[in-house]
């Protein structure tokens, strides 16, 4: 009975050191799968809705644009086509900027714009400009007459655009620099101007 007792006994402490052993090996390969932490990376990100993925942009069922909660962002229509919405995102990114004469024109990112280099930087976002346009040089962009979704109103002086039913404007009450505007502006001594299709 004794020899079998110590049998056991050996045969515990071999299974005990072998899973020391096991888990001594183990240690320098999680340390390099997760950088030293201990902890497992997350989970990738993928289309497949990964933990940490950025949620997707807010769209609205509403047939035109609405401003957000904080009163300076669009959210666009989410029947809106693809472009129209990037448009609105895009926008939505300069909104706070300070007006700049010039600004927007020599390069899309810049830290202050103009009325046309507004208008220039929104409509790069749905990819409808290659190069930023001047408003006089909008008078002739695109197809004459208001758009369905989008239309550039511009003379030698000035440009905004009106997305999805919200104007976006450096002037009118509030601040001047890039803003979606919540009063009506006219625009009789405008041209009118649309992306073909939109």
């Amino acid at each position: 009975m004794r020899a079998f007792a110590l049998g056991r006994t050996y045969a515990l402490a071999a299974f005990v050191l072998f899973g020391l052993a096991v888990a001594l090996l183990a240690t320098p390969l999680a340390r390099a799968a997760t950088g030293g932490a201990g902890v497992p990376p997350p989970p990738p990100h993928g289309p497949t809705g990964g933990v940490g993925e950025a949620p997707p942009p807010l769209t609205t069922p509403m047939p035109t644009a609405q401003f957000s909660r904080d009163g300076l962002t669009a959210i666009p229509p989410a029947a809106a086509p693809q472009p129209v919405k990037d448009a609105i995102y895009a926008a939505n990114r300069i909104v706070g900027k300070p007006y700049r004469y010039g600004g927007g024109h020599r390069r899309f990112n810049d830290s202050g714009y103009d009325c046309s280099g507004s208008v220039s930087f929104a409509l790069r976002g749905g990819g409808l400009v290659k190069a930023p346009l001047h408003s006089t040089a909008f008078m002739k962009w695109g197809e004459a007459g208001r758009g369905q979704w989008i239309t550039v109103y511009t003379n030698s002086g000035h440009a905004y655009v009106v997305i999805a039913g919200l104007r976006f404007d450096t002037s009118g009450p509030g601040p001047r620099g890039p803003r979606w505007r919540k009063a009506a502006r006219s625009s009789r001594a405008f041209t009118a101007r649309h992306p073909a299709g939109f």
